[in-house]
């Protein structure tokens, strides 16, 4: 299926923002230089998100290797914030100048007695996440995305904060659906589109592969130049998260796991694939990986002979080369499958542009340039 002829052209016009998307040095690196991460993780033992439906979200999976930020204003005059733009929850959040947390002292806070336009119902929130929660209140503002602007947003102001202390962001842009924000909160995407902001209630990502800058996240279209090919579209499975379902996956030429079928996470918040434990030790082993101190060590002259490993979505092979699932780490190298809920995270989106549509409820994707 192809996107209307508007959407080949509206990367042209006003009706489209383009947002540079910056990748920072992620947590999990900086610990593990300072020989801190081992420390680190069994502190922060990760932790499924509140089913209650008065404070759950999605988790934003291990923030420990979210790095890809853009920036955001709030207020009038507009104070500027780096946040991840995430789809694996629905709330916006910044830290409060009211925070009393140790993370605060070192992320931008926004000082509402400045903005002649802040509102504050004061409605108390708590959001968890994969690693960490915060805690605060939720209260409306002017909030600007490049030349988008929604007015009375409502958004977190966190008063504390835990699990956030060292992470290369101030806050979190929530992409999620509706359905799973907090307090039932309509989110920015939402805020925006219901105006007519968007030519098309779209967004999209272009992760870069090893520079810093050259990513981006655009909103109300697609620029084709930054894919190959058509974009191959997959249902979403349920209108709360971006879930859709795989087929399988293989190596050489053999299914390895999720041979009867799979769900899977799309999620921009999270760096790694990350499975269910059993199968992802599967992958590790055909890698000859060995456990190190929580993480899967390899050789890295394995690059040089492992196959790619291949997800097969809605019928087509989606290929991750090991140039792409092994990283090097100092002076050793890792794997990139990690034991958990399937979810497809950075290192899979980095090959390949993605297209979510809220309108159609569907996600387009098509190999990276």
């Amino acid at each position: 299926m192809k996107w209307p002829v508007l959407l080949g052209l509206v990367a042209l016009s006003e009706c489209i923002v383009i947002l540079p998307l910056r990748k920072m040095k992620t947590l999990r690196e900086t610990l593990r230089e300072k020989n801190l991460l081992n420390n680190f993780l069994e502190e922060h033992a990760y932790r499924l998100s509140n089913s209650d439906s008065k404070t759950a979200t999605h988790p934003l999976r291990n923030y420990l290797d979210n790095c890809y930020v853009g920036n955001i204003t709030i207020g009038t005059p507009p104070q500027e914030f780096r946040v991840i733009f995430d789809t694996g929850s629905a709330d916006l959040w910044v830290p409060s100048i009211s925070c009393v947390s140790e993370a605060c002292r070192t992320h931008i806070s926004f000082n509402y007695q400045k903005s002649s336009t802040f509102e504050k119902p004061g409605q108390p929130i708590t959001i968890y996440y994969g690693s960490g929660i915060i805690q605060g209140f939720l209260d409306s503002d002017t909030v600007q995305i490049g030349n988008f602007v929604s007015l009375k947003q409502s958004f977190g102001l966190s008063e504390v904060e835990y699990g956030f202390d060292g992470a290369p962001f101030d806050g979190v842009l929530g992409l999620a659906f509706p359905s799973i924000s907090s307090k039932g909160a309509i989110p920015v995407f939402d805020n925006l589109w219901s105006p007519g902001a968007f030519s098309e209630p779209v967004f999209a990502f272009y992760l870069s592969k090893s520079k810093p800058e050259g990513s981006v996240v655009m909103f109300g279209g697609v620029d084709h130049r930054f894919y190959k090919g058509e974009l191959n579209w997959v249902p979403v499975s349920q209108p709360r998260h971006w879930l859709i379902s795989m087929n399988h996956i293989s190596m050489n030429r053999s299914i390895v796991t999720c041979s009867h079928g799979c769900q899977a996470f799309v999620d921009t918040g999270t760096s790694l694939i990350y499975g269910s434990t059993d199968l992802v030790t599967n992958i590790n082993k055909l890698l000859n990986a060995r456990l190190e101190d929580s993480e899967y060590a390899v050789s890295c002259d394995a690059v040089k002979t492992l196959p790619p490993v291949i997800f097969n979505i809605n019928g087509i092979d989606y290929p991750v080369p090991p140039q792409a699932y092994i990283i090097k780490a100092q002076n050793f190298c890792l794997s990139i499958f990690h034991g958990e809920t399937w979810i497809l995270g950075d290192v899979f989106l980095r090959q390949y542009f993605s297209v979510f549509d809220r309108k159609n409820d569907r996600i387009g994707l098509a190999p990276a340039v």
